[in-house]
């Protein structure tokens, strides 16, 4: 079995750390693509939200002026409920 002399230990290691370098930034450049992904996603999910949350806004305004249009009776319910 041949041994290395130190020049051949000095550019294996050096080899092996480049090869680790390389192999970290692959990694980091995967995980900066699934972090914009969930990015993107939680983007998404809340504009869901909150076009949902005005249309339960404008449907809640709708309701409160067709109960305080309606009746004596139905404005008295609605001021009850506001306390």
């Amino acid at each position: 079995m041949a041994s290395l002399s130190l020049e051949g230990v000095i550019l294996a290691v050096i080899i092996g750390t480049l090869a680790a370098i390389v192999y970290c930034l692959r990694v980091l450049v995967l995980v900066e693509r699934r972090i914009s992904r969930m990015d993107a996603n939680l983007l998404r999910l809340t504009s869901r939200v909150l076009e949902e949350e005005s249309r339960i806004e404008s449907e809640e305004e709708r309701i409160e002026r067709l109960l305080q249009h309606r009746s004596p009776l139905a404005k008295g319910f609605a001021k009850k409920k506001r306390r």
